[in-house]
């Protein structure tokens, strides 16, 4: 039989370190045992290493004026969450295996002062047999943290980005420095007598429903509440077609019907459980589309579906203290505003459970990305074979992990991945495609593990990257990005774009957010000059302004009032127009959703605080339309 304990609900402390004090031994010349630099606070888990120090006001409120900098010594010490395990955890002659879904960063895992393991990769959970570490009772585990990469920044050289931890940390046009480190997922202790099922794996396609698991031989059922469509004992693999189920439909198409997957061994010592929908998705060419081209109508269920929807960033740059209630309220948000897709961008890391099991529920289709995005000065990826082998471990937990959600519509490689019209590996305007090594073998994985879902390379996946007027007519628009600025009317009625999986157009954040977050500097002028708009600086449309008024705003208010309304009139306009193209064009996915830092402008709808800015209201009248 198998106990798997949570544990978060222990009592953990986080001590910072001088780099590697924690691992030495008496000190040489007084015998002093080694100490911490700073003194223990009270640590919750799942959570970050700078949330833990904010609420004991070690470190100031980074979203507030230019505080974030003054956090940035947390990534110059080594940090150790330490819990003991109560002894009724534990039972004699028993594994004893600890499980972490998302380690942010790179460092070790200690039981009792002695090394247990490493992990260096905060994409894929880490898993650590405890036995041989453990005595009767009073076990100690400690889970240490070194210094994480210097730069991974926005700006750089994708082609030497290969130390795996989420990039936008790092800085981004929408977000300052803020370099987490912590236990971002779930922790949790399997103690077993018996077998155990790993390498399990489910997902549906159409009727079908098809599960993976080893460890024994097993029974799978599938149950529609209290009830039992079909149960039937196998070894390794099993697949049912043809079922009786009801199809599950994105938002504004039909209802979400969701059945439960059982598997379990027949022994009893093991189970596994998963939530399941079925739906069929087929892609075909746009109406009018080059004879070459990708096919980007999407049907769903045999219907041809109009794609509509934002680009999900983290909702916070601290990802491992994000609640329950921070998902909900910005999907419910955009499920009102009429979303039925969510393009989880690059740049990030794989979102927890919880959100998946929410798109489930509120018809959202997932376009996943594996965490690979571009870097300005080089937009190439990887080509060694180690980062290869690494990015291709990455890209298998993905796939394990999500694929049985209904939700996930496609997997894609990364974000802007490319170089020039020319062929050369710097530049912009080509997007790589599957000749790429790194890009050829997630596809690969992408085939094998989960063939009914569709790999794209890279978004925009091309032929060009951009949509320019100057190419329109050509055939050279399928995917495109941008833009992400004001344009002419004609630009979008001469538009032969076949998929916009991003687009954007900058506004402010409300008066209210701009004054709480001021940090006691002026919130005018809204220029260069001011650092208060200088630390996002990309989405300053002071000079845009003049040109159109003749002169300077009277007062903040003013401004917002003209930048909220310049967004929410282009970002209607582009939308309406997109979709009243249809289908010849398959859908619009707008750069982005959501702030997660207080940004002066960016080009988020949604506010810091998930609250609707003035265009997402007016896409949101868009997208509701039939």
């Amino acid at each position: 039989m198998k106990t798997i304990y949570d544990l978060k609900s222990l009592e953990w402390k986080l001590y910072g370190f001088t780099p590697y004090r924690w691992g030495w031994g008496p000190s040489m010349e007084t015998g002093a045992p080694a100490f911490s630099e700073i003194l223990p606070v009270k640590a919750e888990v799942p959570g970050s290493v700078q949330m833990a120090l904010l609420r004991e006001g070690l470190i100031p409120d980074w979203n507030s004026g230019l505080n974030s900098k003054e956090s940035e010594w947390v990534e110059n010490r080594h940090w150790v969450y330490e819990a003991v395990i109560p002894d009724e955890y534990f039972r004699e002659g028993c594994s004893c295996r600890l499980s972490c879904l998302g380690l942010d960063g790179f460092g070790w895992l200690l039981i009792n002062g002695k090394e247990i393991g490493r992990f260096n990769n905060a994409f894929v959970p880490h898993h650590f047999d405890l036995v041989d570490g453990l005595k009767k009772k009073g076990n100690r585990l400690q889970i240490v943290f070194g210094c994480p990469p210097r730069w991974l920044g926005q700006f750089g050289y994708t082609s030497q980005m290969t130390e795996w931890k989420p990039r936008f940390n790092y800085t981004w046009d929408w977000i300052p420095r803020l370099v987490q480190i912590g236990i971002w997922d779930d922790i949790m202790l399997e103690v077993s007598d018996g077998n155990r099922i790993h390498d399990e794996r489910c997902w549906t396609d159409g009727d079908s429903l098809s599960v993976i698991a080893r460890g024994g031989r097993m029974r799978v059922s599938l149950k529609d509440g209290s009830r039992v469509i079909r149960s039937e004992e196998f070894v390794d693999r099993i697949a049912w077609h043809g079922l009786q189920v009801e199809q599950w439909w994105p938002n504004g198409h039909g209802t979400q019907k969701l059945y439960t997957v059982t598997c379990e061994l027949v022994d009893g010592c093991d189970a596994r459980t998963w939530r399941v929908g079925f739906k069929s998705v087929e892609w075909r060419p746009c109406e009018g589309a080059p004879e070459n081209a990708d096919p980007w109508l999407c049907a769903v269920n045999g219907r041809p579906i109009f794609l509509q929807g934002i680009n999900w960033t983290p909702i916070k740059p601290n990802f491992a203290d994000v609640t329950e209630n921070d998902y909900r309220k910005r999907l419910i948000a955009y499920r009102d505003m009429g979303c039925n897709v969510l393009r989880v961008w690059g740049g990030a890391v794989l979102e927890k459970e919880l959100f998946y099991e929410m798109c489930d529920e509120l018809g959202f289709m997932v376009w996943q990305e594996f965490p690979l995005s571009s870097s300005g000065i080089d937009n190439w990826p990887p080509e060694g074979k180690s980062a290869i082998d690494e990015m291709a471990v990455i890209a298998t937990s993905y796939i394990v992990r999500r694929q049985h959600h209904v939700s996930l519509l496609l997997w894609c490689g990364g974000n802007e991945l490319q170089g020039s019209l020319d062929g050369s590996k710097t530049g912009v305007g080509k997007p790589v495609d599957n000749s790429h090594p790194l890009l050829n073998r997630l596809g690969c994985i992408v085939s094998e593990l989960d063939p009914g879902r569709r790999f794209l390379p890279t978004s925009s996946s091309g032929p060009r990257f951009c949509g320019n007027e100057e190419d329109f007519g050509k055939g050279l628009h399928w995917d495109v990005h941008g833009p992400w600025e004001v344009k002419p009317k004609e630009y979008w009625e001469n538009d032969d774009a076949l998929f916009r999986s991003e687009l954007g157009v900058p506004g402010a954040s409300s008066v209210e957010i701009i004054a709480e977050f001021a940090g006691g500097f002026p919130c005018m002028p809204a220029t260069l000059d001011n650092p208060l708009w200088r630390r996002t600086a990309w989405w300053i449309q002071w000079d845009e302004f003049l040109k159109e008024m003749k002169r300077e705003p009277s007062s903040l208010e003013e401004f917002v009032s003209w930048s909220q309304k310049q967004q929410a009139d282009e970002l209607s306009l582009a939308v309406r127009t997109c979709k009243q193209r249809f289908p010849q064009c398959g859908g619009v996915i707008i750069w982005m959703g959501h702030d997660c830092f207080p940004c002066t402008a960016n080009t988020s709808i949604m506010d810091f605080h998930g609250a609707p800015k003035p265009a997402a209201i007016a896409v949101g009248e868009v997208f509701r339309e039939k």
